[in-house]
């Protein structure tokens, strides 16, 4: 703002008392009052109307960004899908074409996958229950499991089984 000394504002009520009068001095105060409060209230509107045009830009070149941050993700996941879908293609044609070339390889039928699948079933349980106890035993296997508070009784001295009571 522009500085002004209160002896410079003193020269300037001096100077206004002689020019302007002593009658018409309060009258002028009043609107010189009232114009510099209009200014003021003009200079703020005109800062704030400004600061939202700055940030009304902001937002645009936000929005702009994200816009074409989603328009490259969307390309990145496009091209990855026609990408899979062409491999898919090629690996389905290379699979037709081998199916034409061998004509023995031919995919299984029900029958053979149920019978597939219940030797699995069996050769499974071979390896995992057909164990005999004593060997599981002797290579430490568990052959039951028993709860923490059982393996704490079995393995405590029966002397210190005895407990105080807890209410007396």
């Amino acid at each position: 703002m522009i500085d002004i000394a209160f002896s410079k504002l003193a020269i300037i009520g001096v100077a206004a008392l002689v020019f302007i009068g002593p009658e018409k001095l309060p009258k002028v105060a009043r609107m010189a009052g009232t114009l510099f409060g209009r200014a003021q209230r003009y200079i703020n509107d005109v800062k704030s109307e400004v600061s939202r045009e700055m940030e009304l830009d902001e937002l645009r070149k936000m929005h702009q960004d994200v816009q074409s941050a989603a328009s490259d993700v969307q390309r990145s996941i496009s091209e990855g899908v026609s990408q899979a879908e062409s491999s898919l293609n090629s690996a389905w044609d290379d699979s037709s074409a081998d199916m034409e070339l061998n004509p023995l390889m031919e995919p299984p039928t029900y029958d053979e996958a149920a019978a597939k699948s219940k030797n699995f079933r069996k050769k499974k349980l071979a390896h995992t229950s057909a164990i005999p106890s004593w060997y599981k035993r002797q290579s430490g296997q568990k052959s039951r499991v028993i709860s923490g508070a059982a393996r704490m009784a079995k393995h405590t001295p029966a002397h210190a089984r005895k407990s105080s009571p807890f209410f007396h």
